[in-house]
């Protein structure tokens, strides 16, 4: 059995799970990333067959909800904040700084798979901005140095 049949098989069971539910696109959506990390492209068409919809609505959902990931990501994941407070603590200029120490874009993981960086939109630490997130720990008034000292130990 291939990879390919294998996420054909997995997105196969999440179809037949839900079948006969009302909006069942989300939960699906779901349990597909739950089950393998990411939506895989090849889900797309399936689901659209299943629910005898097109493509193009599948997609629609699928990017419209930031969480969804259409890519498997890093084994740890570093969510930096680019919201209003932060921004008026010097985010942007820290954001660069660190993505530049980290080699990584906005949604990139590293070539090991260990990292994936990505931008969010307020994480509730307002009063100690700029902030991120590491993985599930809340970082207040980080600075270049402090993300490189909390990363160096991932790889």
């Amino acid at each position: 059995m291939t990879d390919k049949d294998a996420t054909q098989g997995i997105v196969a069971e999440v179809i037949a799970a839900h079948s006969g539910q009302d909006g069942p696109l989300l939960p699906m959506l779901h349990d597909i990333q739950s089950a393998l990390g990411h939506v895989p492209e090849i889900a797309v068409p399936m689901l659209a067959d299943a629910l005898r919809t097109t493509t193009a609505e599948i997609y629609g959902v699928l990017t419209f909800y930031h969480d969804f990931k259409r890519a498997p990501q890093g084994r740890h994941v570093l969510r930096l904040c680019r919201a209003e407070s932060c921004q008026a603590m010097g985010a942007a200029a820290n954001n660069d700084a660190i993505m530049q120490a980290l080699n990584l874009g906005w949604h990139d993981t590293t070539p090991d798979g260990a990292l994936t960086l990505e931008p969010v939109y307020c994480l509730g630490l307002c009063a100690c901005s700029p902030s991120a997130m590491l993985d599930e720990r809340p970082m207040g008034r980080v600075r270049p140095e402090t993300i490189a000292a909390a990363v160096a130990g991932l790889r």
